[in-house]
């Protein structure tokens, strides 16, 4: 849906003669010093799929929000390209011709802004209105898009209201439903929650993604916050000083920091939210053995059966229980459970509180491998690999 191709981004007049100063190996200070232009981007490659989020962060001034603004050519880029995916066929948004680049922002690329940016002396219904409003649309579409909107983010009775009465996290929800309403594909957030109390930003997280779920848009979203990044990211790319030092999905780079600089920031993360199940688990190797069978519980002589699905405790046969994600952890007995390896670090410590019993993990290649608490401690402190 999305990709940058060598973007360069440079700001200051003539920002041109920045390129042959890069490609000899300057550095933002450097070309700043020295020209007075300053480095935007540099060389950024990155791709995003479709009906996926990814997360640009870093700290401030890192160039996240300056990489953001070049899908929708709020920012020109100085070099590169910007590829978007349009009617059929994959574009270089800066190549397009005028109407074209018109098109694509007006109907397929929103954007929610940090700052709410609605027009006080408008309602609710208008500010999300508005948009489509200057789009053209008849008053009918535009009343059905509204209502629908409103529903979605659970304003339909705050729809009369100017933004003045509304709290800051009701207002950012007006902003979302402004974005949501163009139908466009691609929504471009640019730290649309950092202004919020904690409370309310991770309220609206949930809703974000609970939203996602649904519609799948390509989202591109901006934050210096990283457990905010793990959470929402199919994706995150880390930047600093105007390069992406490292891209992956949130295991990878929890587990493989590519940089100090990327281990740095990871250092503090919380586990519960990232790590998945087979990012944990060890195989039943690890275990004491005894013809084919695995100690799964010293203390109750609690003996797993890796061919038949079943554990022997104290001469009682005791079936293993399946947990999938969507389940209710209330209908958990006590007993050995099976879970997939995308279930999450999470899940299995409330499992193995809620059973008393290892959680045995199924990987893809349909081996089996354990979490016992030796890999809950070991996953808590960062002591992985």
């Amino acid at each position: 849906m999305i990709e940058f191709k060598n973007v360069d981004l440079v700001f200051g007049k003539n920002p041109e003669r920045a390129l042959p100063l890069l490609d000899q190996g300057y550095d933002r200070d450097r070309l700043q010093s020295e020209t007075g232009l300053v480095l935007g981007v540099s060389q950024a490659n990155l791709k995003v799929n479709k009906g996926e989020i990814c997360v640009l962060m870093g700290l401030s001034g890192s160039g996240k929000s300056s990489l953001l603004r070049c899908v929708n050519g709020l920012n020109p880029v100085t070099r590169g390209e910007v590829l978007i995916e349009h009617k059929g066929e994959v574009l270089n948004f800066f190549d397009a011709d005028h109407q074209t680049q018109r098109d694509i922002r007006m109907k397929r690329i929103s954007m929610v802004f940090q700052k709410f940016a609605l027009m006080p002396w408008l309602t609710v219904a208008e500010n999300i209105g508005f948009a489509l409003d200057v789009q053209g649309l008849s008053k009918e579409e535009i009343a059905r898009r509204v209502d629908a909107q409103l529903e979605l983010v659970g304003l339909t009775e705050w729809r009369n209201h100017k933004p003045s009465a509304l709290s800051g996290g009701m207002q950012q929800r007006v902003g979302l439903a402004r974005a949501l309403a163009t139908e466009s594909d691609i929504l471009l957030m640019d730290e649309p929650f950092s202004a919020l109390d904690p409370l309310i930003r991770q309220q609206l997280q949930e809703e974000l993604l609970q939203l996602q779920s649904r519609l799948q848009k390509t989202i591109v979203f901006v934050s210096h916050d990283l457990d905010e990044a793990l959470k929402l990211g199919n994706t995150i790319a880390i930047m600093k000083d105007g390069c992406i030092v490292q891209q992956g999905n949130p295991q990878d780079i929890v587990l493989n920091p590519a940089t100090q600089y990327v281990e740095d920031f990871v250092a503090h993360t919380n586990p519960l939210h990232v790590l998945l199940c087979g990012d944990i688990a060890d195989p039943l190797t690890v275990l004491p053995a005894k013809d084919d069978h695995y100690c799964i519980d010293t203390k109750q002589d609690c003996w797993f059966n890796a061919d038949t699905g079943d554990a022997q405790c104290q001469n009682q046969t005791i079936k293993v229980q399946r947990w999938q994600e969507g389940d209710s952890m209330n209908d958990l007995i006590e007993a050995p459970t099976l879970v997939s390896a995308s279930a999450s670090f999470h899940e299995a410590l409330e499992i193995r509180h809620r059973t008393g019993f290892v959680v045995l993990v199924e990987c893809n290649d349909r081996s089996l491998k354990v979490i016992g608490d030796d890999q809950l401690y070991r996953g808590l402190l960062g002591k992985l690999g």
